[in-house]
């Protein structure tokens, strides 16, 4: 009698011991206070604003994410392994630019310039992880410089001026629908479930953390510290590449003034999902959840009637209280 009421207890036991442990990894989520921030945030908004929470405008909200999200994600990685990339706004306007030149004036087949503007955006990526790995330039000095030579080179070679992509089908990569979803929202999805596997089941994702954590130890470690720098910084152009496409699409041209603040953005939505600027820190999951909360408030900003002056502040207050709260955040666990 006893034995059966012990054998029963014990399956009660350990369930209660798995909900226990469950909710203690809840709490100690580092995402959890950003989650309960965006799900106010969207609570907020929905009081102040009946078209918030429609439809058409949550629809709005995943195209606008998408646009900038690309970017976030692979940020993350870059911000992990310790580096930051503040070129991919201009890299996004000189893919855009590129894609009407070759398209428009060249007269190059679709993919084969889609796949020549993904070609040089990795070249250009490489450029600015090989002058981090092998001249010890810091990336924000060469993202800094290609952030004015990119911008610089796509109004150059359009002379400013919007080039018309006519094609149809490429109108659909940033305007189409499937099932009534935005097709840049699947793509913002497929990106950020490819970079969260990378980032935690392979050994490139691992080491980029270890790169991030301590770079001398991951050298010792026998990690290509190097290949690793050269290779986050490609994952970020060609992203940006990438991002500069759909806009194109979605413009139906080749323009060299998209995508400004992009870099700004991309960053923001990493730094508030709880990225570490000093690297080694750093979540998909946290990014998407950041990349969300810009887009909801800008979102709900303009159905507001915010004044733009008054957009741009109330953006750089959100990225400074997010800094804020990442370097407290990081001396707190370092003391502890």
């Amino acid at each position: 009698m006893s034995d059966n009421s012990t054998s029963t207890a014990a399956p009660e036991l350990s369930a209660g011991a798995k909900a226990a442990g469950w909710f203690a990894k809840v709490r100690s989520w580092d995402g959890l206070g950003l989650l309960v921030v965006f799900i106010a945030l969207y609570v907020t908004l929905s009081i102040l604003t009946p078209d918030f929470l429609t439809a058409a405008n949550q629809l709005s909200i995943l195209q606008r994410a998408a646009f900038f999200g690309i970017v976030a994600f692979a940020m993350t990685l870059v911000i992990v392994s310790g580096e930051i990339d503040i070129s991919v706004g201009s890299m996004a306007a000189l893919s855009s630019s590129l894609i009407g030149v070759f398209v428009a004036q060249q007269g190059v087949p679709m993919i084969v310039a889609v796949l020549l503007v993904l070609v040089i955006a990795a070249v250009i990526g490489a450029f600015a992880g090989a002058m981090r790995s092998y001249f010890g330039v810091p990336t924000f000095i060469s993202t800094l410089a290609l952030f004015l030579a990119l911008r610089g080179a796509a109004q150059l070679i359009t002379n400013n001026f919007p080039l018309p992509i006519p094609a149809d089908e490429f109108f659909y990569w940033g305007e189409g629908r499937i099932l009534g979803i935005p097709v840049p929202a699947i793509y913002l999805v497929v990106v950020g479930v490819l970079v969260a596997i990378v980032a935690r089941r392979t050994v490139f994702g691992r080491s980029v953390y270890a790169v991030g954590g301590n770079a001398k130890a991951a050298g010792l470690s026998g990690i290509p510290v190097k290949r690793i720098k050269i290779l986050v910084m490609m994952v970020s152009a060609v992203a940006a590449a990438v991002t500069g496409l759909l806009q194109s699409a979605q413009l139906s041209s080749g323009n060299s003034t998209i995508a400004v603040g992009l870099e700004f953005d991309a960053i923001a939505a990493t730094i508030i999902g709880g990225a570490a600027l000093s690297g080694g820190k750093g979540t998909v999951i946290g990014t998407a959840i950041g990349v969300m909360f810009i887009a909801a408030l800008l979102n709900g900003m303009v159905l507001l009637g915010v004044n733009p002056y008054a957009q741009q502040v109330v953006r750089g207050t959100v990225v400074l209280i997010a800094v804020v709260v990442n370097v407290w955040r990081t001396r707190r666990q370092a003391i502890s």
